[in-house]
């Protein structure tokens, strides 16, 4: 496997320098010589010269902007990538191609996979990521940022499989209530199928989750029967507490004393006011408490 090594290039503007003095000195040495014939020939042919090596040299100049680098190859070879921001010479025969180090966030299509429970749902993620070692982005996939967002659909369907999409009871973890835990398992089995291309990923949520249109009526339905028997239990639970209080206040203040048969009475009559979906009409006893 190729491994990135970080190679700090010549500063261009070093080099620059140089063959900015050597050409100034050598149009001073063309005039000085002009009226001996020898030396101004030879002067000549070196002009010649220099005029093809001064190109030559002067591909060796690269620029590397910021959050990006070069990586560097000779006939083939892999020689080193080049971070440092600025302008740069290495030798001409490198070939010298750019690779973005900026984050990237990308979002997958929408797809339709089947949840835990075997229903269908649409399910959409956002995955932002960005390249950490060049070569492995250059040499080990063919296209890093293609390789990414297909492993990252193959990451999201197995995720899909992997949860229900809503739970019954808190004890289940799903894909709708739990959505940190969800994202974290995301972004780590990303993160697994991407690790030979280089890239790292910073981040990956679900953008998108919903029933497929031909069940999602019906589990709308479902849905609302849920939270009207969560309500309702609720509900229950909490006349239930307000009975016993009642019972037991009146028993402890001494305010009466019931016997089974109208305890049972007195506990229907409150579930039935405090449960009712509508206020109750009291009726009120004029006679004793037995007639």
């Amino acid at each position: 496997m190729i491994r990135e090594q970080v190679r700090t290039a010549t500063p261009g503007g070093l080099v620059l320098l140089g063959l900015i003095v050597v050409s100034l000195a050598l149009c001073l040495g063309v005039v000085g010589t002009a009226q001996d014939h020898a030396l101004a020939s030879f002067t000549v042919t070196f002009v010649v010269a220099l005029s093809v090596v001064v190109p030559f040299v002067g591909s060796g100049f690269f620029i590397v902007n910021p959050n990006e680098a070069k990586v560097l190859q000779l006939f083939g070879r892999y020689i080193g990538s080049v971070k440092t921001p600025g302008l740069s010479w290495a030798l001409p025969f490198y070939s010298k191609r750019p690779l973005s180090l900026r984050v990237v966030s990308a979002e997958s299509t929408r797809l339709k996979v089947n949840d835990l429970d075997g229903n269908p749902i649409e399910i959409a993620a956002i995955v932002v990521w960005k390249v950490v070692d060049t070569a492995k982005a250059s040499f080990q996939v063919h296209n890093y940022a293609q390789y990414v967002q297909v492993q990252g659909e193959a990451a999201l369907r197995n995720l899909a499989t992997s949860y229900a999409y809503d739970a019954h009871d808190d004890s289940h973890t799903s894909l709708r209530s739990h959505t940190a835990l969800v994202a974290e398992h995301l972004k780590k089995e990303i993160q697994e199928r991407v690790e030979l291309s280089g890239v790292e990923v910073i981040e990956a949520r679900i953008s998108h989750l919903a029933y497929a249109q031909e069940i999602a009526q019906a589990m709308l339905q479902r849905q609302q029967a849920g939270a009207i028997i969560a309500a309702r239990q609720k509900i229950v639970d909490g006349a239930v507490g307000m009975v016993e209080m009642a019972l037991e206040r009146l028993a402890r203040n001494n305010v009466v004393e019931l016997d089974e048969e109208r305890k049972a009475a007195m506990v229907s009559n409150l579930l039935v006011v405090l449960c009712g979906e509508r206020g109750t009409q009291p009726v009120l006893n004029t006679g004793s408490l037995y007639t």
